[in-house]
């Protein structure tokens, strides 16, 4: 498994969406799994563009690769990441729920591949990842669209085992 889009990859190193495009074509053409990043800032979100800069950022990817068989998605608000601000559970749900709507009702020119991609948004991980931790993560996993958790920091805690049975 490779993680790609990361908001500090994107921040840090301004790698595009197209870049991370071409790193999740390679890195599942060779093999590797893909945990696929996306989300938006504080003032995209504060903007009210959140799904707009969401579907950006995976339509880059799906310009490229057909077969999202071996990608989860890992909706991670920019603004939520190792600043202990969560994203409320109706905030996480509309934009997960956003995502898997956007993945059924994408007309791919090719009507087949159409088909399977929308046959495809039943069936894919889409996982939350701002600063999960024991206290939040229960009412997280409560969501219908939050498949599981990206998580950080606090995997390296005890309280990690919480996250884990959250979803179980």
């Amino acid at each position: 498994w490779v993680i790609l889009g990361h908001s500090e990859r994107r921040n840090e190193f301004n790698e595009s969406n197209l870049l991370i495009a071409e790193k999740t074509k390679h890195a599942l053409e060779t093999g590797i799994n893909v945990i696929l990043c996306c989300g938006e800032n504080l003032e995209e979100r504060e903007e009210g563009i959140t799904m707009n800069v969401v579907i950006e950022q995976l339509q880059a990817v799906l310009d490229l690769v057909s077969d999202w068989t071996n990608v989860v998605i890992a909706y991670e608000p920019v603004w939520a990441i190792g600043t202990g601000r969560v994203a409320s559970p109706e905030q996480a749900q509309e934009v997960h729920k956003g995502i898997r709507s956007w993945i059924a009702e994408h007309k791919n020119k090719d009507k087949d591949e159409y088909r399977k991609f929308a046959s495809l948004a039943d069936q894919i991980r889409i996982v939350y990842g701002g600063s999960v931790n024991a206290g939040n993560c229960r009412v997280l996993a409560q969501c219908p669209d939050v498949d599981g958790f990206l998580v950080g920091g606090a995997s390296l805690k005890p309280e990690f085992v919480d996250i884990i049975q959250a979803k179980m």
